[in-house]
């Protein structure tokens, strides 16, 4: 079909591990020489799993879709879940081990800060040869090289060498320079998360603005949920390198999200690595549960969590402070429980705490808990810090309700009232 930009047909990537070619021909010969010698790799770096040669690793398994002109397609997954590759892939900076990328039209690529620069040139030089790249001629990018430089912020730094340049000026110059010159496909993986947030802002209108009036097709890959809604209108999720879900924004973070849904009823900290914090807590979380011994309620219910924890000091007036967050981490709520527990070193301290959920909407949530000393003037000191248990509000009325835009939590309904008001 004439509208269709990109077509993905059965692609599969394949790495090879442990294989000679990954850095300079130095090393290659030291792990070679460590090698023979029995030893370990001298350039491994410390905690890296160390490969054999022979060993694959399968980044993309068969994956196959199509994107419109004009489309602002979200992908989106965890760490690991081969989206990188694939952008890698359609940018043509390596090859699928099997399948077919269809390309109808040229390609900017954001796939890390500073792609496609050259540290030794200065930012202006970096325009032009950026342009050169995608095809166009001097007097084209000379039409546009105003425009460039006037959205970077960055006039008073563009004849430096980007050597120079701190990696938020690397991003505003490279969004820029992708955002004004002739492509057709705009590809940008996570990059703005290193920009400021009046950038962001500044990019996600641009990138709005060229898909509406130049058509440009968007491809954009982001952990930040609250980017993709405003951005996308479709949504590709991956996980372990197979496409999950293909559609509309809200279900497909929706499956993201679930596949990281705890639907577990409790939580055994025994052996859980701590949180690093700057206080030295006085006790250990050790286990945490629903004390309903279900993760699923309506919205009239009442949440009951069981939290237990062992003194490793003696403890006295101690707090709890509990938050309520969305599945991609917004907070949302707090409460606080003050002086409820004093105990003695190596006793076990128990509690079950209760909210009403009356003013949750329905949605997903997680739980962080924090105990804590309350100090003078409110100073919090001697802090324990865990993740909590994830739960679910379902809906009991007539309403489906929509979080992006109404929001997480339940106002009171809306009383009828008189313009005068009450003047008694």
């Amino acid at each position: 079909m004439d509208d269709i930009i990109l077509k993905i047909e059965n692609v599969s990537k394949i790495y090879k591990l442990g294989q000679i070619g990954g850095t300079t021909l130095r090393e290659e010969f030291q792990r070679w020489g460590a090698k023979m010698r029995g030893k370990e790799d001298p350039t491994r770096k410390i905690g890296a799993v160390q490969y054999s040669k022979g060993e694959t690793f399968l980044a993309l398994d068969n994956v196959s879709f199509e994107v419109k002109k004009g489309e602002r397609v979200g992908i989106i997954g965890h760490n690991g879940a081969g989206k990188s590759t694939l952008l890698k892939l359609i940018s043509r900076i390596t090859a699928p081990s099997t399948g077919m990328i269809g390309l109808n039209g040229r390609i900017a690529s954001m796939l890390e800060v500073g792609t496609g620069f050259h540290r030794e040139l200065t930012g202006r030089e970096n325009i032009y040869m950026n342009g050169a790249i995608l095809g166009m001629t001097k007097k084209e990018i000379d039409s546009k090289i105003e425009d460039i430089i006037e959205f970077s912020e960055l006039r008073q730094f563009i004849d430096t060498p980007v050597k120079r340049y701190s990696s938020g000026m690397y991003v505003k110059l490279a969004f820029s320079v992708a955002a004004h010159l002739d492509s057709e496909i705009m590809i940008m993986d996570e990059v703005l998360a290193v920009g400021d947030m009046a950038f962001q802002k500044k990019c996600l209108d641009k990138m709005n603005e060229v898909s509406r009036t130049r058509g440009n097709t968007i491809l954009y890959v982001s952990h930040n949920m609250s980017t993709i809604r405003e951005l996308c209108d479709r949504v590709i999720v991956l996980e372990h390198g197979k496409v999950t879900f293909n559609g509309g924004v809200e279900e497909g973070i929706e499956t993201y999200l679930k596949a990281s849904f705890q639907n577990e009823l409790a939580i055994d900290y025994t052996n859980i690595p701590r949180e690093k914090h700057r206080w030295t807590s006085k006790l250990k979380t050790a286990y945490t549960a629903f004390a309903d011994e279900k993760n699923i309620f309506d919205a009239h219910e009442q949440l009951r969590i069981l939290i237990k924890w062992v003194n490793e000091e003696d403890v006295s007036d101690l707090c709890l402070r509990i938050e309520f967050r969305t599945q991609d981490e917004r907070t949302i709520g707090t409460s606080f429980l003050y002086d409820f527990y004093s105990g003695k070193k190596d006793e076990q301290g128990e509690i079950c705490v209760s909210l009403d959920l009356g003013s949750f909407a329905p949605g997903r949530y997680r739980t962080k808990y924090t105990f804590f000393n309350k100090g003078a003037h409110g100073r919090i000191f001697d802090a324990e810090v865990v993740q909590g248990l994830s739960f679910r509000v379902m809906s009991d009325g007539e309403i489906q309700w929509d979080s992006k835009h109404w929001g997480n939590i339940l106002l009171p309904e809306l009383r009828q009232s008189s313009p005068e008001g009450d003047r008694t």
